[in-house]
């Protein structure tokens, strides 16, 4: 009997599909397989997650229904050309590795229905985006699964694969751009007389409202920015310095410089 789901690499981004689909109540341990080359890392798995762990992704790469490939893109190629893994046309390949296409999927693992996912380190603690491209041959349950293993670490939408690079932009890389905001704010805080953990509580939830705010309210961010900012108030002189400052410009030309590198990698 196959397991449902099998990744190849036990990475952070790894665990945190594991751990979503467990804690949402996706799949099993017992339904779950995974592999890395590291002792330590196969021990720390399964005392974690109680998943059956393998030293090599040949040993296990067709004992799952679904395969996810959830390794460095410089180690794909010895992957399937010099240890020989395999993924056959019954099996869903789901390819979480940064700036490798379908086509170049296509043609390590020709048989397989192929998928190519954008997360982010959001996952982490369930609260991810990520973005995804269904390839040739996929089946609308295919598209069900992929959408359900996603939603399992936060939000996903479908997107067009000359797409994934603006996802990146504004998805992939996009939380370590926030995690600066939230370290200035942090600093702020502790300037006015806040404690480090008084003015991360604070930092921290605001990004998590605001957040849910843009998804929820049905609100433009143009709205919600004017909702926050009182006339003659406190909240419209921040706002000043940060126009004329650039601050909006200046975050457009930084998922600029992230889709320009993404776009040379996808050439590399």
């Amino acid at each position: 009997m196959k397991a449902k789901i099998g990744f190849i690499g036990a990475g952070r981004m790894a665990g945190a599909m594991i751990d979503g689909l467990i804690a949402k109540n996706v799949y099993s341990k017992d339904e779950i397989i995974a592999c890395a080359p590291s002792e330590s890392t196969r021990n720390r798995m399964t005392q974690k997650y109680g998943i059956r762990m393998y030293e090599k992704a040949v040993d296990m790469a067709g004992l799952a229904e679904i395969i996810v490939l959830a390794i460095k893109p410089k180690y794909i190629s010895s992957l399937f050309r010099e240890e020989g893994v395999k993924v056959g046309a019954d099996q869903l390949l789901i390819s979480i590795a940064a700036g490798v296409k379908l086509k170049a999927l296509g043609e390590y693992a020709p048989e397989a229905r192929l998928v190519r996912v954008m997360p982010n380190h959001c996952c982490m603690v369930l609260e991810g985006g990520a973005g995804y491209v269904m390839g040739k041959g996929c089946t609308e349950a295919d598209r069900k699964s992929v959408d359900t293993i996603l939603s399992a670490i936060g939000l996903a939408v479908e997107v067009k694969e000359e797409d994934l690079d603006a996802v990146t932009g504004i998805c992939g890389s996009s939380p370590a751009y926030l995690y600066m905001a939230a370290h200035a704010l942090i600093e702020a805080g502790m300037k006015y007389g806040l404690t480090e953990e008084q003015a991360t509580i604070l930092a921290g939830q605001s990004l998590i409202g605001a957040g849910k705010m843009v998804l929820q309210s049905g609100m433009k961010t143009d709205a919600l920015v004017d909702g926050v900012c009182s006339p003659g108030g406190t909240t419209i002189e921040g706002v000043k310095v940060l126009r004329d400052e650039g601050f909006e410009e200046t975050m457009i030309h930084c998922v600029d410089a992230c889709v320009k590198r993404s776009v040379e990698m996808g050439k590399e």
